[in-house]
């Protein structure tokens, strides 16, 4: 479960909207939409713990220790940092306690799910755009957090790793998990996010994604 209780965040003296309280139900499956400089990234980075908010809080019902896990926009990552695909990956790893034979048959079982097996030594800088957004979600599988949040997790993908990406969010959906996704693609919130927090100056609203869209004319998608 994620509640947030008269929460507020954004600059200092600076919120971006009202305060907000708002409830997600343990297993929960919601999108995050709202125009560019809402503050969608930055709310999950409020739930996330990364940034504090200007007033209220935010109570998450999962361990300290490996119950929430984040997936960040590729531009906040340092790609000339000298580790290779499998050492980001296996950062995943870090909350969890395994054999090393275990470590090594989920390794290799999480990059082949993500189509990244021989890519295993190749370095960040060298990695295209898809390749990396594959990686890191390929580390939030092995991480096995019940909530996950992601911040335009379709970053990036071709159309095979788009296909990818939502089968596993339905996956870990399916698995009881708490998921909040921010994405820009209405269509694809339409179909695959049951419900959506719309993010505006004037306040947010949670509702079923599809209704939430078409009752917004500006934000109405083929």
């Amino acid at each position: 479960m994620i509640r947030c209780n008269a929460l507020r965040w954004g600059a200092p003296g600076q919120p971006l909207t009202p305060a907000i309280d708002i409830e997600l139900d343990k297993g929960s499956l919601t999108g995050v939409i709202g125009a560019n400089g809402s503050g969608k990234s930055s709310l999950l980075k409020v739930i996330a713990g990364l940034q504090k908010p200007l007033a209220g809080n935010v109570t998450l019902d999962v361990p300290r220790r490996g119950g929430l896990s984040f997936l960040p926009q590729q531009q906040y990552l340092d790609r000339q940092f000298p580790i290779s695909l499998q050492e980001l990956v296996i950062a995943g790893f870090w909350a969890k306690k395994h054999s090393p034979q275990q470590r090594s048959q989920r390794l290799q079982a999480v990059l082949e799910d993500w189509c990244l097996s021989g890519l295993e030594q190749r370095p960040l800088m060298a990695l295209s755009g898809g390749e990396l957004q594959r990686a890191l979600l390929a580390r939030l599988s092995l991480a096995e957090a019940p909530v996950l949040l992601l911040d335009e997790p379709h970053a990036a993908l071709d159309e095979q790793g788009q296909a990818l990406l939502w089968k596993h969010i339905h996956a870990w959906h399916a698995e009881g998990r708490t998921l909040l996704v921010v994405c820009h693609d209405l269509a694809a919130v339409r179909q695959h996010l049951p419900q959506a927090l719309q993010i505006k100056s004037s306040g947010c609203v949670l509702a079923p994604s599809t209704a939430l869209i078409l009752q917004q004319p500006q934000m109405q998608v083929a």
